[in-house]
């Protein structure tokens, strides 16, 4: 086995509580971030490269990661995004013929510190049953005092705005210049897959950096907008919620998921809330409100909006709640063109049941141009 004497390392959760491992890689290192699961059983690099993960140290429950490798077309933003990895097993070889590279490679190529060989069913139901909290995973493992210090220092995710530290700089463009429907999105924390999605339903896309204005948006004169996912509480992103309230108040045709679902929210009176530890797997219930059926969903949000002050709403209807918890998984605006899920329909990874919402958006679309 690679590195067979591996250095000590350790998890030091924001209540003091320590578990256990050893550095994958043999590296020494230190990285902070709020600690919280996902239960997917593939689909780790995606995972990773999620901006709606910013900022946080990712427990993995299935015992084996790395043992597929990476590839750049498993990636959904320009790099890691997490801010580290804890896992139980590391595999430092891979066996798919397509992967381009080891986990192993990936991760330093990204500069991820990383560690392995832990109890992550007992940490997995720590969390679950303490709530996801700020933690630290570092080699310095005779300098507990010393962490406990830096650690006190890393802000809650309870209020944080990270939109602006992964959104786009400038202004991009996705698909076919010539495609019959243009869409501008507002980047909160934008995944590939989204576009990819737009893009192969015949969609021109002009992705837009999280602070610009309705007004700038609509000067390109898109068919549609569109509000995206994203990492961090949404109640500080007062631009968005401005956003949404500019093209709701036109009747635009406006699509919003996971931070932007709750953007839209927000834009009509409903607050948020920050959840015990968040739904973060792909293989979530959703039971769709309106059809009646059941969907098998992709998610990852430690942020929710208020349920009992979404059915008092009389412009807002939910379409869609979590069969686990009973939260709200998706709304439309009554006698409005806007609508939005909690989930994620592009999945990367996950199942597809809910690929459909973005015909959905597209139907808005056609029948906005009538």
């Amino acid at each position: 086995m690679k590195y067979q004497s591996r250095r000590p390392a350790l998890i030091l959760l924001a209540d003091g509580t320590i578990f256990y491992g050893k550095s994958v890689g043999n590296k020494e290192g230190t990285s902070f971030g709020e600690v919280c699961f996902n239960t997917g059983m593939t689909g780790y690099q995606e995972i990773f490269t999620d901006p709606s993960y910013f900022g946080q140290l990712m427990v993995t429950t299935n015992a084996h990661i790395g043992n597929y490798g990476a590839t750049n077309e498993e990636t959904e933003s320009d790099g890691v995004k997490i801010s580290g990895l804890i896992c139980r097993n590391f595999s430092y070889t891979y066996s798919r013929q397509d992967a381009q590279e080891s986990l192993e490679d990936f991760l330093t190529s990204n500069h991820l510190f990383a560690i392995s060989d832990v109890d992550t069913r007992a940490l997995v139901a720590y969390i679950r049953d303490h709530g996801a909290m700020n933690a630290v995973i570092s080699t310095d493992v005779d300098n507990i005092e010393a962490l406990k210090a830096q650690l006190a220092e890393v802000p809650s995710m309870n209020g944080l705005e990270l939109a602006s530290k992964v959104s786009t700089k400038e202004p991009y463009f996705f698909g076919e210049e010539d495609a019959a429907i243009k869409i501008a999105a507002l980047d909160i924390g934008i995944k590939r897959n989204i576009l990819r999605n737009f893009s192969k339903r015949g969609v021109y896309i002009k992705v837009f950096p999280y602070d610009t204005s309705y007004q700038e948006m609509k000067k390109w004169g898109a068919d549609g907008y569109f509000l995206s996912n994203g990492p961090g509480d949404p109640e500080p992103l007062e631009n968005a919620i401005q956003v949404a309230k500019d093209i709701i108040e036109e009747d635009q045709p406006l699509f919003g998921i996971c931070l932007g679902h709750q953007v839209i929210a927000l834009a009509n009176g409903i607050s948020t809330y920050k959840m015990h530890n968040g739904h973060r797997g792909i293989n979530h219930p959703i039971k769709n409100l309106i059809t009646g059926k059941g969907e098998i969903t992709s998610q990852n949000h430690g942020f929710a909006i208020n349920r009992e002050e979404t059915e008092a709403n009389a412009n807002v209807e939910i379409t869609h709640v979590h069969l686990n918890d009973h939260t709200v998984a998706g709304i439309r605006i009554k006698n409005k063109n806007c609508f939005s899920v909690q989930y994620h329909p592009e999945a990367s990874p996950g199942p597809n049941d809910a690929t459909y919402l973005f015909d959905q958006f597209i139907e808005n679309i056609k029948k906005s141009k009538v």
